[in-house]
């Protein structure tokens, strides 16, 4: 397991977290432990993200937004230039369920797990992109051989989706400064929700799914091979 303890370059963050409700309190060990990075309290720095994700089908939600002051906490931050993105996959494999019934499939899995896995116990923050419905279809299409490494990496620019911020110790949690929430409607918010995801399955299927390129990289060459997170040719 890799663990990188990142040197923090601004004291402070402030962070937005879509929901249902204000949350003027978030609760240290509190949701759902199977979200991307496991259990903790989940935010953006972008306030539109945060406003697609608070709205659903059925109701109105709120963006809440936060100060937390970052001096002194451990940040893993999974865009480090000595994480790829194999290692942010490995992390979706330690924390959220994947169709795995196909040989190769079940197989990735393993290799990932053992070679990529990111330890995060002495992490007070996890940053990392975010893995929405469009991402997910992309990381099982990788790892059941569909498509190359670098059609993986291709397609998750492909929704704009940005990045998320985990707070996820007790100690972070006790840094954050509720600083307002605003109301946010559905009628607006979940067509942008629908329509950023649709333009990135769009252009996936319509164009990054079908173009293979000789030399492509893909996962069962990277098992065979043995390749390991100090590969250049992950980078």
């Amino acid at each position: 397991m890799i663990y990188s303890n990142r040197s923090i370059e601004r004291e402070a963050m402030e962070l937005y977290h879509g929901s249902e409700r204000i949350v003027e309190s978030p609760r240290f060990g509190a949701g759902k432990p199977h979200n991307d990075y496991g259990l903790g309290f989940y935010c953006t720095e972008h306030e539109d993200m945060a406003k697609e994700w608070a709205v659903g089908f059925d109701h109105d939600g709120y963006a809440n937004r936060y100060a937390i002051d970052l001096e002194g906490l451990s940040v893993v931050d999974l865009d480090d230039q000595r994480y790829c993105t194999l290692h942010w996959l490995a992390t979706l494999l330690q924390n959220r369920w994947f169709d795995v019934r196909s040989p190769i499939a079940n197989e990735a899995r393993g290799y990932l797990l053992k070679h990529f896995s990111v330890d995060f116990s002495g992490a007070d923050v996890v940053e990392g992109n975010r893995a929405d419905d469009s991402y997910f279809t992309f990381a099982q299409d990788f790892i059941s051989g569909s498509i190359s490494y670098r059609q993986l990496r291709n397609a998750m620019q492909l929704g704009s989706l940005g990045r998320q911020v985990m707070i996820r110790s007790e100690r972070a949690f006790a840094r954050m400064e509720f600083l307002g929430a605003q109301e946010v409607g559905r009628s607006v918010w979940l067509p942008r929700r629908e329509q950023r995801d649709r333009e990135a399955r769009n252009r996936y299927f319509d164009v990054e799914r079908n173009a293979r390129r000789k030399g492509d990289l893909f996962i069962m060459q990277i098992i065979d091979e043995g390749m390991g997170p100090g590969d250049e040719r992950l980078r």
